[in-house]
């Protein structure tokens, strides 16, 4: 049975019920503490225009400031505490006052494509396999690996995440396999299977060469196949595949408005219907590509990048379901990732996952079973109209122009890595940060506001907040770091005084006291109750410090991974790191279309300005915090 998580969230996760005040605690190791986690907390207001004003001051110029001081302090006076006090009272009806939201603004609502601009990509590392019979081989592999989590995932016997000790929300774990996002006129919809249906899916959706399967990959008894017969299933798509077609996958591309408007006439036709459905109720999507596309570049920047986009409609972005919510990627020459779209989880969610598989193919075990029935694949079929083949030429018009438009870089710098940072009695995070900022401040002379995301999962259903990396001590850091006349212990002094202050906006912010969220909330609180928006937020100070030039995220992994995003904004920057022990692993994107942006020039100052840091604390390792 497909199951909307509209409305409470959590309805399709198994055996957790929220209704009301009714609370049953799952008897799973994987739910054993989820309902002792607290709720998230909503900020004191004057605490949250604090600390608003305080980001807001190094990226204005004295008059700005003093004109946006003003706005705020006619906020505090104003609208801002019976906005507070409404927000109030939502958060002791609600599980999560932010979930639903956050799901909806921030994802559903959206109207752009999810191609780039909402779905990451996860570059794993390359495996020692080539050409198409290995290709499938490790795929099958994989396959059982998924399946596998899936099993424990099931049977809630997947450990607790947690953070500095404390255990974080598994909501999102559930919400990963058997999920699909379905395009709309106005909104879109998420669905999820519950995995406590009886029911529950027995297929995934493979596509190769632009052909879609609905792939049987359980037997008989209700256990995965095999890896030699998933091997065998996926032999069996590729020999069925030869001809042709059209790439309906492309459609998931485009921007959803006309993505809802072509899915809705689709739909009209029953056998366009099933198949549809079929990929929307299936476990998870597996891509089978080609060899990469002969162009010029590092042949992982390459691939990242096919994982990220899929190149366009000459090479991959057809071959792909970009609505559902896994898809797991494979290439001949041995590169392989996934693309996840973003509603329901963030990445270490999702690279818990992938570090289960990896493990798993690792160990080279095959927990599936051997049976006699396994199911031959299914080709799901598509009556193309003539209004939807004018929709796949412009949708493969877009994705060629959309990916082309990317500048991708994986940078793997190998001077050091955590454990120096360690060594130093510095937060890695904070200070990876700080090489962010030194290294864009160096290139355009001037800071910009960066977003980080802060994991808001110690909460019930927590998602994110947004830790403000741009600060009046990241600054006061950057402006003298390349200044001969400052001594260097004075730099020291400065970086180790911008990493603490990170660090403690980083504890305010994973403990539920971010500003941003909660000024989303009273944005939200009054359009919801019909109210003026407020003029904070149409101040130019908050929409310069919501145009985020740098967009980053930590998502480590214990394998020498990265994700990969792009940019929020047009002249922006989309980093994500993985800080290994003696190695930090960064993807940078930016635009080509935008004449100010380089990710080989951003990765070039952020290289130096990791060395940099590492000498100036190498060579004045008496300064203390």
């Amino acid at each position: 049975m497909i199951r909307s998580l509209k409305k409470p969230l959590l309805r399709a996760l198994s055996k957790m019920v929220v209704e009301g005040q009714q609370r049953i605690i799952p008897k799973g190791r994987t739910f054993s503490v989820q309902y002792s986690l607290p709720k998230l907390p909503v900020p004191a207001l004057d605490q949250t225009l604090k600390k608003y004003l305080d980001s807001c001051r190094p990226l204005l110029t004295d008059d700005e400031y003093n004109t946006t001081l003003q706005v705020v302090n006619r906020f505090r006076l104003k609208e801002g505490p019976d906005l507070h006090k409404l927000l109030e009272e939502r958060a002791q009806k609600e599980v999560n006052w932010l979930s639903e939201w956050w799901k909806y603004w921030a994802y559903l609502d959206a109207r752009v494509s999810v191609l780039i601009n909402v779905s990451p990509g996860i570059f794993l590392p390359r495996q020692n396999y080539r050409g198409l019979k290995e290709q499938l081989e490790f795929a099958a592999k994989f396959i059982s690996g998924v399946l596998d989590y899936k099993t424990m995932l099931d049977a809630q016997t997947i450990p607790v995440d947690t953070l500095g000790g404390k255990p974080l929300c598994m909501s999102q774990h559930y919400q990963l396999l058997n999920a699909c996002r379905i395009p709309g006129l106005k909104t879109d919809s998420h669905i999820c299977v519950d995995p406590n249906e009886p029911s529950q899916p027995k297929h995934i959706t493979v596509i190769y060469n632009n052909h879609l399967f609905s792939v049987n990959v359980f037997g008989d008894q209700g256990k995965p196949l095999s890896i030699a017969q998933l091997s065998s299933q996926l032999h069996n798509c590729v020999n069925l595949s030869k001809d042709a077609v059209a790439p309906v996958g492309i459609l998931t591309t485009m921007d959803r408005t006309t993505w809802g408007q072509v899915y809705t006439d689709m739909i009209k036709d029953k056998t366009n219907k099933e198949s549809l459905e079929n990929i929307q109720g299936s476990i998870f999507v597996v891509c089978l590509d080609g060899p990469l596309p002969s162009q010029i570049g590092n042949p992982v920047d390459v691939a990242a990048s096919m994982i990220l986009h899929g190149g366009g409609s000459k090479a991959y972005s057809g071959n792909r379901w970009y609505d559902k919510t896994m898809q797991f990627i494979f290439n001949p020459d041995g590169f392989v990732g996934l693309n996840y779209e973003h509603t329901t989880a963030e990445g270490p969610a999702v690279i818990g996952l992938s570090d289960h598989v990896l493990d798993y193919t690792e160990r080279n075990q095959d927990t599936g079973a051997t049976t006699s029935n396994a199911k031959a694949p299914q080709l799901l079929h598509f009556n193309i109209s003539g209004k939807t083949q004018e929709a796949i030429d412009k949708g493969s018009q877009e994705a060629d122009v959309a990916a082309n438009d990317v500048m991708l870089r994986g940078l793997f710098f190998k001077d050091y890595g955590k454990n120096f940072i360690k060594q130093q009695k510095l937060s890695p995070d904070a200070y990876i940060q700080m090489a962010f900022q030194l290294a864009y401040y160096r290139i355009y002379k001037e800071p910009c506001a960066t977003y980080e995301t802060g994991s808001l999962r110690r909460f019930q259903l927590g998602r994110t907040d947004t830790i403000r990396s741009c600060s009046i001590a990241s600054l006061a850091f950057t402006k003298v770091m390349d200044d001969p006349s400052v001594p260097g212990a004075k730099k020291v002094d400065l970086l180790r005084q911008a990493i603490q202050s990170h660090r403690k906006y980083t504890d305010d912010t994973i403990n539920g006291q971010g500003i941003d969220r909660h000024l989303l909330g009273l944005r939200l609180t009054a359009l919801e109750k019909g109210k003026e928006t407020p003029g904070i937020f149409n101040d130019p100070a908050f929409r310069k410090s919501t145009h985020y030039q740098i967009s980053t995220s930590q998502v480590a992994s214990k394998y020498k991974a990265f994700l990969c995003f792009g940019p929020v904004v047009p002249d922006g920057y989309g980093l994500c790191y993985n800080p290994q022990d003696d190695e930090l692993i960064i993807s940078i994107s930016s635009f080509n279309s935008n004449s100010q942006t380089n990710s080989d020039t951003f990765s070039t100052s952020l290289l130096k300005s990791l060395q940099d840091m590492q000498k100036l604390l190498a060579n004045h390792t008496q300064a203390k915090l």
